[in-house]
């Protein structure tokens, strides 16, 4: 069947809308630092190993900001959350010795293809969400499977030596702010369990933490008058819990390489062509990571671009944009879709989780994750979609976790959509919603 002559809305696409880029801010940030020798010449070179110095100095204090205090020797410079994602496995882990990749579910499925790319092809654990994100117990009850199971291995591979790193046994991999798909965020109390768990079997928690900072009043803050401060974090990330908790990272007896890393980026607020990050973590596991053979070779990732990163955040060009430009204009979408799903979406049967984290009347990132009545196939309903009324739609299959240990996890997604509500802008949100609904109530 041809496809319909309604223009192609797309609700599945998880980019920045071309409309919010800072273009003009690059743009003069670019003029800035071409026309100084001290900065385009460094730029032009091979960076050190752990990145533009001026940009891991301007990203600690811009962090501090938001998060808790951090420096400079926390932080080194990447290609951004992905790319590094591939890099903090080449330097801790090794699948000879690393038992499991544990992931969040549903999960961030592109991240699967990196650690299958790693040598973690069918070694990758699903763990389930609840209302406060991550469920633990699940999580700690399969760690003690699991390493219970190797007492008995007849034979076990030491840990390769590398004397500027460590291999963990575990790793584990999530998005627990506004986390993609499911728009869930981790609750403090897990994410305390969380880095306690961690310590106990030598695991490394992974955070992609890019959506933080996109960060709004849910709609019913207003209704219910509980609006949250929003200048700053929500609540501290992993990484700000292990620095601190129980004697902190770098406590007496530890190896002082910490048991849990944020992974961050400029994509979502500056944009995703500047494929330029950071990493934070303890001092000695920013050194390891600095230390990983592409770093050693090559120089730092994205050393031109870091120029103009960190003139964006010296002069606050890219701070005032995500205040006045990103977190506005996400807000109105987000808006925006979740009436439309009220109006058409829930009188077919459609429920949504109104609360990213329990209690609190925050919302941001950009998805929302929606569960379709009991005997509706997403899959089906997401095919109809694209063939009937040019609409765009990521089924809930696509974000199981590709496990061979029968996760009972990843049968739970088949009913689910996610919605992306960053890229589409204008009447094409509601429209795009409206056109769902039509597919769902003809759908047997």
């Amino acid at each position: 069947m041809a496809l319909p002559s309604k223009s192609v809305i797309d609700l599945l696409k998880g980019w920045p809308s071309t409309t919010l880029l800072p273009c003009k801010q690059v743009e003069d940030a670019a003029r800035v630092a071409f026309s100084d020798r001290t900065v385009v010449v460094p730029g032009l070179l091979y960076g050190p190993d752990a990145g533009y110095q001026p940009l891991r100095e301007e990203l600690s204090i811009w962090l501090s900001s938001f998060y808790e205090a951090t420096v400079a020797e926390h932080l080194c410079i990447t290609g951004g959350a992905s790319q590094n994602l591939a890099c903090v496995l080449q330097v801790f882990s090794d699948p000879k010795f690393t038992r499991n990749i544990w992931m969040v579910a549903p999960t961030y499925f592109l991240a699967s293809r990196i650690f299958s790319d790693n040598g973690f092809h069918g070694r990758m654990r699903a763990v389930p969400e609840d209302k406060n994100g991550l469920d633990v117990e699940y999580f700690g009850r399969a760690l003690a499977e699991v390493d219970g199971a190797s007492v008995n291995e007849p034979t076990k591979e030491p840990a390769p030596y590398r004397p500027w790193g460590k291999v963990y046994r575990h790793i584990f991999y999530a998005v627990p702010t506004f986390s993609n798909p499911s728009g869930k965020t981790m609750s403090l109390d897990r994410r305390r369990q969380m880095v306690r768990l961690a310590r106990k079997h030598d695991a490394l928690i992974v955070t992609d933490d890019v959506y933080d900072l996109l960060q709004w009043p849910s709609d019913r803050a207003s209704q219910e008058g509980g609006q949250p401060d929003l200048s700053r974090a929500v609540l501290p990330r992993l990484v700000d819990i292990d620095r601190h908790l129980d004697g902190g990272a770098e406590r007496p007896g530890s190896d002082g390489f910490g048991n849990a890393m944020s992974n961050g980026s400029f994509s979502k607020i500056a944009g995703p062509g500047c494929r330029t990050g950071w990493a934070e973590g303890t001092p000695k596991f920013v050194y390891g990571l600095s230390q990983v053979g592409s770093s050693r070779s090559g120089g730092a990732a994205s050393q031109l671009t870091a120029t103009l990163m960190s003139q964006l955040l010296k002069t606050g060009e890219l701070q005032r944009h995500i205040a006045n430009v990103l977190r506005p204009a996400y807000e109105k979408r987000y808006n925006a879709m979740m009436a439309a799903i009220e109006e058409y979406l829930v009188p077919v049967g459609v429920t949504v989780q109104r609360e990213s984290l329990q209690g609190v009347n925050v919302a941001g990132g950009y998805f929302i994750w929606i569960s379709l009545p009991a005997h509706r196939k997403a899959e089906e309903i997401a095919a109809a979609a694209k063939e009937e009324q040019n609409l765009i739609v990521a089924h809930g299959n696509l974000f199981d976790v590709p496990s061979l240990h029968g996760d009972k996890t990843n049968a739970n997604y088949g009913n689910s959509i996610r919605l992306c509500f960053a890229w589409e802008d204008g009447e094409k949100i509601p429209a795009g919603i409206q056109r769902l609904a039509s597919v769902i109530r003809k759908s047997p």
